[in-house]
């Protein structure tokens, strides 16, 4: 009997877990944790590192990130309930309230603290800065067209945190590093921006593409992407990376103009396939290729 009671409880809240998943978009988390870990890994090579120290960046990188993602969605609820292309998510069409998303956004943030403390002081002292920088983003798109920019800054503290949770000290390889995946996300962001090209410029909001034309943000996203491949083989040389590391790169660098191809002024069908699969694809791999060029490394010595 007992069995089937907790059968029963897991049916019934396997539907609410799956709306919050949906609600915090969870896949994609696979954008920022590869590059918090990217971040940590080459402070391990230096520092070390601890399982209790990976366990907090987890915790700490997976709380910053919905935390974020639950503000984005109160911030922007009205419009996205007036976008036909976001009117279906989880506060426009009731699934949630914004009570609850309100107390799953502040716990969270409150975790994230705690988490950033837990791993030293300095992360714990930048966690109120970082929690303003991710929040800010939300609004940038009601007054500066630099809102892909702002988002990069955001998923630029991935890294840069990971590197902080283990050197405690920042160099020049986690600033390269986050400025890697600024230019990254900014480009990205921008090719994902074109969906809404028309929605944007009639409710006045800002953007690349709302500014300029689909046609020019897709040639600013190019721009992003190679500055970006730029910053990552910058990276490769002050960290003193083994040459595979620069291979890897040449594989990056093909996915990143696979997702350019996929898309253009004239049809922007596959925006979805370049935003989540090229970009999930190439955060694992970057982070796939640092961990391999560190291990040869290591053992060449």
């Amino acid at each position: 009997m007992e069995i089937k009671g907790d059968s029963r409880r897991f049916n019934a809240a396997w539907p609410l877990f799956l709306t919050w998943g949906r609600m915090v978009k969870f896949s994609h988390s696979v954008f920022a944790l590869p590059f918090a870990g990217t971040g940590a890994a080459l402070a391990a090579a230096t520092y070390g590192i601890t399982w209790r120290q990976v366990a907090w960046i987890v915790v700490a990188m997976g709380a910053a990130r919905n935390a974020a993602m639950g503000f984005n969605r109160l911030a922007d609820h009205a419009i996205d309930a007036r976008n036909p292309r976001t009117a279906a998510r989880e506060l426009p069409a009731g699934a949630l309230s914004r009570g609850a998303v309100w107390a799953f956004t502040l716990v969270l943030a409150a975790i994230f603290v705690v988490a950033s403390f837990r791993l030293n002081t300095l992360c714990g002292a930048l966690s109120p800065l970082a929690l303003a920088i991710v929040f800010s983003y939300s609004f940038t798109k009601r007054f500066t067209w630099a809102s892909h920019v702002v988002l990069g800054l955001s998923l630029a503290i991935a890294p840069v945190g990971g590197w902080l949770a283990i050197a405690g000290r920042v160099t020049v390889v986690p600033v390269l590093l986050g400025l890697a995946v600024l230019l990254w996300v900014a480009g990205f962001d921008t090719i994902y921006a074109c969906q809404d090209f028309e929605f944007d410029r009639r409710e006045r909001l800002f953007s690349i593409p709302a500014r300029f034309g689909v046609a020019r943000a897709l040639v600013a996203a190019r721009v992003f992407h190679a500055l970006a491949l730029a910053a990552m083989a910058a990276v490769g040389v002050a960290a003193g990376l083994h040459p595979v590391y620069f291979a890897g790169l040449a594989v990056v660098a093909a996915v990143l103009v696979w997702e350019h191809r996929l898309v253009s002024a004239a049809d922007l069908s596959k925006v979805g396939v370049a935003f989540l699969n090229a970009n999930g694809l190439i955060s694992v791999l970057y982070f796939g290729v640092v961990l391999a060029a560190l291990a040869l490394r290591s053992g060449a010595r």
